[in-house]
């Protein structure tokens, strides 16, 4: 029932076999009357979708082919304006509502995103280029954070002390106001509900802007929020770059930011939103390591490596992207180049694709440039997925699995993010090596061992400084009853997402201290000393 893309744009005679249909009659997207009849994407305010009225314009094409799906608005500043005046008013009466109210709505909003689960991942593979199962598996590492915000009964509750006769200090946590998310396009439907659920299910009301590169599943989930119940202004979804970006650091009635995305836009919003006073969480970029030692399950070890590697076409920030070889585990790799070159790249629809396509021309460039930079260091290129070509998607901005061996810490492609399915590979003879090499990175989102000697795993755990570890697990990503740590260089702010620190970060403290005497039911004197708690 619900998708924002025409199907006319993604579906043809000859290919239909391996795609899905998309429906066509969900009130996002406007049809245009001009050239093409593009669609729009509409800003959210005020629980309507409203379109824009700006002359600047950004398209938003598939992966895949490079069609033009629709155009979405760089929204004016009277927009965005009014977008925070519904939120600001939206927040006197949101906060003040019980938190049973609350998560009754967060309770609905869970079941209609379970309903439309299959309809969000289709729009993601058309907008991001996943792979269908890839972005379900997106939709559903959100949705477990909408699960988290139903338990919000538990997770508010405060403290109470009797700390001197008649006298009791009690502790709750009270809503920020108005807060911000800025999402960026790998996650589209996870990172904002990273987001959005759990600030105004502790009482907040919020300006959410989606990556323009993909905003169509935050969209649909706002409408499935207002179905659920969200009243008018508490949600508003508003679109654009740099300019949206600047006007909600600037802005003094939005309290706090949640931002993902790369170390240059992170910095700037840090640095940006703090300077104003604004509450401000920040996840960056990352480097995460994979160690092998040579007691590892061989194929189990490869498998994983492969799966983390080179899924998502490695646009994740939590993808595997350095491999770390200790001793004889160095033999491994034809191995493991063999089980690379049997993914499929393809269309996401194609339920035999294994790799879509990265998200623009320019990523897909910048990936190839780091992986010709390895090879013009001294590096090996043991599997170059460069020059792959998808029939029927000769457009698309595929790059195939690619393996770089004899890596050293000094290259570029070693030292960037390359968000790509790129596997850098570098050879060391011990564990302490292998910990000393990764504490040296600059990164500290997320690491793996893989081993079957538990007293090298807990070394690894207890000595490696970064924030989520996994023991032959590839990607450490905690469910919503922990949090999303990571660390370093990966984080800016002292609250990380998600979990009991993601509700804190929404939330601010207040204590009141009470006196009730008894003795008040009579008439006594004025007492002007200092109280002594005693």
């Amino acid at each position: 029932m619900f998708s924002l893309i025409r199907s006319r744009t993604l579906l043809s005679a000859t290919r239909a076999p391996a795609r899905r249909a998309f429906s066509t009659n969900f009130p996002v997207l406007q049809q245009l009357t001009g050239n093409g009849s593009i669609p729009t994407v509409k800003n959210f305010i005020n629980g309507e979708f409203v379109e824009s009225k700006t002359d600047k314009w950004i398209e938003l094409r598939n992966p895949a082919t490079q069609e033009i799906l629709c155009l979405v608005p760089e929204t004016t500043p009277e927009e965005l304006n009014e977008a925070t005046t519904s939120a600001a008013e939206a927040a006197k009466s949101w906060r003040k509502s019980s938190v049973l109210a609350r998560q009754r709505i967060m309770m609905d909003f869970q079941f209609l995103i379970r309903q439309h689960h299959d309809e969000l991942a289709e729009n993601i593979v058309a907008e991001a280029g996943k792979t269908f199962v890839d972005a379900k598996g997106d939709v559903f590492r959100g949705l477990q954070v909408v699960e988290q915000a139903c338990a919000l009964t538990t997770q508010l509750m405060g403290e109470k002390l009797t700390v001197a006769k008649d006298m009791e200090t009690y502790m709750f946590r009270e809503p920020l106001g108005v807060v911000a998310g800025i999402c960026p396009f790998n996650f589209p439907a996870m990172i904002p509900l990273w987001m959005f659920p759990l600030a105004i299910a502790a009482g907040n009301s919020i300006v959410l802007k989606p990556s323009e590169r993909d905003p169509g599943a935050t969209m649909l989930l706002a409408k499935l929020a207002a179905q659920a119940g969200v009243p008018k202004g508490v949600l508003n979804v508003v679109h654009g770059s740099v300019d949206c970006v600047n006007y909600i650091c600037d802005e003094p009635r939005i309290k706090a930011i949640s931002f993902v995305g790369s170390d240059r836009a992170g910095e700037h919003i840090y640095t940006r939103g703090n300077a104003n006073g604004k509450r401000v969480q920040a996840n960056l970029g990352a480097k995460n390591h994979a160690v092998v030692l040579p007691d590892a399950n061989k194929q189990a070890t490869l498998n994983a490596i492969a799966g983390a590697a080179f899924g998502a076409a490695g646009q994740r920030c939590m993808a595997l992207s350095t491999l770390v070889l200790v001793g004889e585990s160095k033999e491994w790799l034809p191995e493991l180049a063999e089980r690379a070159k049997q993914l499929k790249v393809g269309y996401g629809m194609d339920p035999e694709t294994d790799v879509g396509p990265v998200i623009t021309v320019q990523s897909r460039e910048r990936v190839e440039r780091l992986i010709e930079s390895g090879a013009k260091e001294g590096a090996k290129l043991l599997l170059d997925g460069r020059g792959v070509s998808v029939k029927g998607y000769e457009n698309g901005n595929f790059v195939g699995p690619t393996i770089i061996t004899d890596v050293k810490t000094n290259m570029e492609c070693y030292r960037e993010e390359i968000f790509g399915p790129v596997l850098v590979c570098l050879t060391v003879d011990t564990i302490d090596e292998a910990i000393e090499l990764i504490n040296n990175n600059p990164y500290g989102n997320g690491t793996a061992i893989f081993t079957n000697s538990g007293p090298s795993a807990r070394k690894f755990e207890h000595e490696i400084d970064v924030g989520q570890v996994g023991i032959n697990v590839p990607i450490p990503v905690p469910v919503p009853p922990f949090s999303f740590t990571g660390s370093r260089g990966s984080i800016l702010g002292d609250m990380n997402f998600y979990g009991k620190s993601g509700l804190l970060f929404y939330t601010k403290p207040k204590t009141v201290t009470s006196l009730w005497k008894e003795s008040d039911s009579t008439h006594t004197r004025s007492s002007v000393s200092m109280p002594t708690m005693s």
